[in-house]
């Protein structure tokens, strides 16, 4: 008769799965055969090197799975299945926390792209991964915004960001309207695009460009219907060519 499942090579991938190392799945099964076993005999049962079952009842010990008798020979017992399952689901769980805090602090850290002069220039996708990008990348300005932008969907939550800025910073901006009042130290153009500056189907082309501190530039281009692209960098001739084409635009527009 084949020997179950749970007695098989199965549930040693099971408990591999659960934190325990292949000779301490296989040294905690045969406790559960041979309850006050001796560690060789627990080499005879399970087939782990006689070098290794002491080690490998040492580990089991620390983690809750095994008890050793004062005995001598030393007799080993193994914890009960549920109580053996409950340690090690608490172990991962423990584990599992303590990295997401480490990892969510590392990521806090470098989650930026690398600053200088790198030719790096990222792409981003998805419209709130955008969104949420550029909110963070104007929320983190020290000094200066330049501004061109001809959105509808984000204009409001954009100005709502740009008066929550510190009044130290210098906020210039290129838009096609602008409603309601304009709040001091933000310097306001008006420039009406093109009357056709959409494609067949009705489906109205977007875009900005947001350059903050001379150091950070992000574009963006798409459309409502169809979701936008954006492009992020800190490299030199990014930028320069974007703040040019911001001057550009900021030397024939009509405040």
């Amino acid at each position: 008769m084949a020997e179950p499942e749970s007695s098989g090579a199965s549930i040693t991938e099971s408990l591999k799965s659960l934190g325990l190392t292949k000779y301490e799945a296989l040294v905690y099964v045969a406790l559960l055969r041979a309850s006050g076993a001796t560690a060789t005999e627990l080499h005879e049962l399970s087939g782990v090197p006689r070098a290794s079952v002491y080690p490998v009842l040492e580990r089991l010990a620390q983690k809750h799975l095994v008890s050793v008798s004062n005995t001598s020979p030393k007799r080993f017992n193994p914890v009960k299945p549920e109580e053996a399952i409950d340690h090690l689901m608490h172990s991962i769980e423990s584990d599992a926390a303590r990295a997401k805090k480490v990892l969510s602090q590392i990521h806090s850290q470098t989650s930026r792209p690398p600053r200088g002069d790198q030719e790096l220039i990222w792409s981003i996708h998805n419209d709130e991964h955008i969104r949420a990008r550029l909110l963070e990348l104007l929320q983190g300005a020290e000094k200066s915004i330049h501004i061109i932008f001809y959105l509808d969907h984000l204009k409001q939550e954009l100005i709502d960001t740009l008066v929550s800025l510190k009044a130290t910073i210098d906020v210039e901006i290129i838009t096609d309207r602008w409603t309601g009042p304009i709040p001091p130290r933000i310097h306001v153009s008006i420039k009406k695009p093109p009357e056709v500056h959409g494609f067949g189907g009705g489906k109205c082309m977007a875009g900005g460009v947001f350059i903050v501190d001379g150091k950070h530039a992000m574009v963006l281009m798409g459309s409502k219907e169809e979701g936008f692209t954006a492009l992020y960098s800190e490299a030199t001739g990014f930028i320069r060519f974007f703040t040019m084409y911001w001057n550009f635009f900021a030397s024939w527009v009509q405040p």
